[in-house]
């Protein structure tokens, strides 16, 4: 695969940036992000069960990294209040879906770099 390499400036988002890289890190970057997308591939879950699958994130963090998800259109918050208790789902958009292969790849690679130099910890 070729990248053409140029200077150039993009708008995404009302912000400039100079590479699609960029772009991309802008919305799948930091610590959590790729995780909590990661963990909706295979469907819906509640905030409670994210919370259990990553359980070294604060809730404050995952809070507010779900809500920028969904402000960046890669999930989508669905609430049910028709009955006590009040319920709220989260699950990839169809935009958040072709993340999929990307964070496989990236899922893969850090499997290969965990039994290579790391030890799991079960």
């Amino acid at each position: 695969m070729e990248i053409e390499h140029k200077k150039r400036l993009i708008e995404y988002n009302d912000k400039l940036f100079s590479c699609t890289t960029s772009i991309a890190m802008e919305l799948i970057g930091g610590k959590w992000k790729s995780v909590i997308l990661i963990y909706l591939i295979d469907g819906k879950k509640r905030y409670s069960e994210l919370k259990k699958l990553i359980s070294t994130i604060t809730e404050r963090t995952l809070s507010l990294q779900l809500k920028q998800l969904e402000k960046d259109g890669l999930l989508t918050r669905k609430v049910y209040t028709k009955k006590p208790p009040l319920r709220v789902e989260y699950s990839l958009t169809t935009f958040g879906e072709t993340l999929t292969p990307v964070l496989l790849s990236i899922a893969k690679w850090g499997t290969i770099v965990a039994e290579k130099k790391g030890k799991i910890i079960e």
